[in-house]
C-alpha cells in the first residue's frame, strides 16, 4: 500500500487568507471597528469653545498677557473653603463665568492688584459672574481678612485654603509657576484663559474680554 502524506497547504491559499485578514483589519478602520489613531472626539466644553475666539482677540492692553489654548478643557479641580469657612470647590460655580485669582498677603503684586478685582466684582458681578480671589497664606491666617479689611474691599467674597492646595494642584500640572495667577472660567467650568502676574482688573481692556465670555 502507498502511505497517504498530508501536504501543507498552497503557498497561494496561505498568501490568500493572509490578504483577507489585512483586508478585513483595513475595513475594521474604515468602518470604525478599530477607532483611526488621532480622531478627536466631541468636545467637553462646547459653551467654552464657542466663546474662545472672541476672549483670545481681545486679550491686549492691559490684559495682554493672558494667553487661550487652541481648545479649551476642563479646568483642574479646585476645593477651598468659602466664606462661612465651609468647604467648597470651584465646581460649585458652574453655570457661571468665573475668574479665578490665586493671591497670598506677602506676594506684593497681589496685593496691588486685588482693589482693581474688588471694582470688577463691582462692575460685573452677577447672578453670570463672580470674581473668586482664593487665599493661600498657610500661616497668620488673620493678616488676610485684615489686609483686606484696611483697602476697603466691599464686593469680594472672602475664600481661603490654608493648605495651598489648589497651588499645588496647578503648580503639578504646570498651569502656576508664581502669584499671582489668575484664570477664566467658563459656564461649563472649562478653562477659557489663565495669566500669569497682575494685572488692571478693573480697565476697559480686560471688562472687554470678560464680556466676551458671556
Amino acid at each position: 500500500m502507498t502511505e497517504q502524506t498530508t501536504r501543507p497547504a498552497p503557498r497561494k491559499t496561505r498568501t490568500f487568507l493572509i490578504s483577507g485578514g489585512l483586508l478585513l483589519v483595513a475595513a475594521g478602520v474604515v468602518y470604525g471597528i478599530i477607532a483611526p489613531a488621532g480622531k478627536k472626539g466631541p468636545s467637553l466644553c462646547p459653551a467654552s469653545d464657542a466663546v474662545l475666539g472672541r476672549v483670545a482677540q481681545l486679550e491686549k492692553g492691559a490684559v495682554a498677557a493672558a494667553t487661550s489654548p487652541k481648545r479649551t478643557q476642563p479646568m483642574i479641580a479646585l476645593d477651598f473653603l468659602g466664606p462661612d469657612g465651609k468647604p467648597t470647590s470651584l465646581a460649585a460655580f458652574k453655570g457661571r463665568v468665573t475668574l479665578v485669582n490665586l493671591w497670598a498677603t506677602w506676594c506684593v503684586p497681589c496685593r496691588e492688584e486685588m482693589p482693581t478685582l474688588d471694582r470688577l466684582q463691582g462692575e460685573l458681578g452677577s447672578k453670570d459672574f463672580e470674581v473668586v480671589t482664593i487665599n493661600v497664606d498657610t500661616a497668620r491666617l488673620e493678616r488676610a481678612r485684615e489686609f483686606l479689611k484696611d483697602i476697603s474691599v466691599k464686593n469680594l467674597a472672602f475664600y481661603s485654603d490654608p493648605k495651598a492646595d489648589v497651588f499645588y494642584r496647578l503648580r503639578t500640572a504646570g498651569k502656576v509657576v508664581g502669584l499671582p495667577t489668575t484664570f477664566l472660567v467658563g459656564r461649563d467650568g472649562c478653562e477659557i484663559a489663565g495669566m500669569a502676574g497682575p494685572a488692571d482688573w478693573a480697565s476697559a481692556d480686560a471688562i472687554a474680554m470678560i464680556r466676551a465670555a458671556f
